[in-house]
């Protein structure tokens, strides 16, 4: 496991960017949903993150449980600035609530000013402008299955990466190989395909690193849903995320097992974040 500059530059670009502001901002609702977690700020604006499940292993009694979330019951008014800390705690769920807050943040700015670096696309996915038949070799971290299904289709040459093969379909496994395999596999990628779940457990970063030059990258998922500059930095091409429209409905969403089927086009859009031209 590597420090995850990635989030420690994404986090230190808002407190930069929305400066004293920050300290007036609060958390309204915050919700763990089966699939989803995610926030509403006291300005208006929501954000996601993937709940780490498998990776509470306190789940098992009410008072471990209560050890794994301590702050239950607490969370509403809390300060902002409070949840951007908690990234940088060994508390897994605190994390996810703290990269949900990131990216509301992230969404307040885009609001407060309009990117001119890089271009924010509402309604479409990060998979639907990308041509899988220009590259030799793609590797997807993550059962990502939209791309899967057109690599598949395509009679591509690629590899899913991912530390639960259980995830994946029986047509999927052939191309499967562990996640430990990053450095024999991500090196000769042309395209490189990333959940943004590795932001949550850290593991971007050292993957980043692994890409040659040149490779097209795509990051994507809800908890890509930040500024996305620290990402650029390190190559990224592409990221895709989630851009709440409808705080309350999507966390009442959530709340229920509701997944991106349930909220999309709803309360929620996917966005495409370019930093100049597109993949296609």
């Amino acid at each position: 496991m590597q420090e995850n500059v990635i989030l420690q530059e994404s986090v230190d670009l808002v407190r930069a960017r929305l400066g004293a502001r920050l300290a007036s901002i609060t958390i309204e609702r915050a919700v763990f949903g089966l699939f989803f977690s995610g926030v509403k700020l006291s300005t208006g604006q929501g954000g996601l993150c993937f709940t780490p499940i498998k990776d509470i292993p306190e789940a098992v009694c009410c008072p471990s449980s209560a050890a794994a979330m301590p702050l239950s019951g607490k969370l509403r008014g809390r300060c902002a600035e409070n949840y951007l800390e908690d990234i940088f705690g060994d508390n897994i769920l605190k994390k996810a609530l703290g990269i949900a807050t990131l990216n509301a943040l992230s969404s307040l700015i885009w609001e407060l000013e309009p990117p001119t670096a890089y271009s924010v696309d509402m309604g479409r996915d990060a998979f639907d402008g990308v041509d899988v038949a220009r590259f030799e070799k793609t590797v997807v971290i993550g059962a990502l299955v939209p791309m899967l299904k057109k690599l598949i289709a395509g009679g591509c040459d690629f590899r899913i990466l991912e530390q639960d093969s259980r995830t994946l379909k029986p047509r999927e496994l052939p191309y499967y190989a562990p996640a430990e395999d990053a450095p024999k596999y991500v090196p000769g990628a042309d395209l490189l395909v990333i959940t943004g779940v590795t932001i949550l457990n850290d593991t971007l970063p050292g993957i980043l690193k692994l890409a040659k030059p040149g490779a097209q990258i795509i990051v994507t998922g809800p908890t890509a849903s930040m500024l996305p500059d620290a990402l650029f930095a390190r190559g990224v091409t592409m990221a895709g995320g989630i851009l709440v429209t409808k705080a309350d409905a999507l966390l009442d969403i959530i709340s229920e097992g509701g997944s991106g089927y349930h909220f999309f086009g709803k309360s929620a859009e996917r966005t495409v974040i370019c930093k100049s031209g597109d993949i296609a």
